[in-house]
């Protein structure tokens, strides 16, 4: 992890030249799962530092329209090959981001399934406590209705 200044001076460029090329629409959606914040501070993990540096890269090589038309195809293929280089690499980042999504949904997944066997265990219980509860009520009721008479005006009802 890096901070915007210290990839600015990696780069060679400013912090401000950074925070704009993070804000733009296409790389601010890509770079959003690889940046965070500490305080003021925005960070960069190191896969989101490989796309800053390659957005700077396609900025610095545009083709000049005043070299001929061969030096042009010719760098043109140049960086159709790197281009295609940038998407396999962009492609391996988000395989792996893949794998750790779906790490986290299986333990997210196994979290909820242990959670719902707790509530479902609690509320069994609380049922039996409840089914015992009545009884109870229910035998003191008996007992009552057994005695009679005398017991049955003095007697305390539960």
């Amino acid at each position: 992890m890096k901070t915007v200044a210290e990839i600015a001076a990696e780069i060679g460029v400013s912090k401000q030249a950074i925070h704009k090329k993070i804000k733009r629409q296409p790389l601010s959606i890509s770079l959003r799962q690889f940046t965070s914040t500490n305080g003021n501070m925005l960070t960069i993990s190191d896969d989101g530092i490989i796309l800053i540096k390659e957005a700077f890269n396609k900025k610095n090589h545009q083709p000049n329209d005043n070299r001929t038309s061969k030096e042009s195809s010719n760098k043109n293929a140049f960086f159709d090959g790197e281009l295609i280089e940038i998407l396999k690499e962009n492609i391996v980042i988000l395989h792996r981001e893949l794998e750790i999504k779906n790490k986290q949904i299986e333990d997210l997944t196994a979290t909820v399934k242990i959670q719902a066997e707790s509530i479902n265990a609690a509320n069994k219980n609380e049922l039996a406590e409840t089914i015992i509860d009545g009884n109870k009520k229910l035998i003191g009721e008996n007992k009552f209705k057994k005695r009679g008479g005398i017991f049955k005006i003095f007697s305390r009802k539960e």
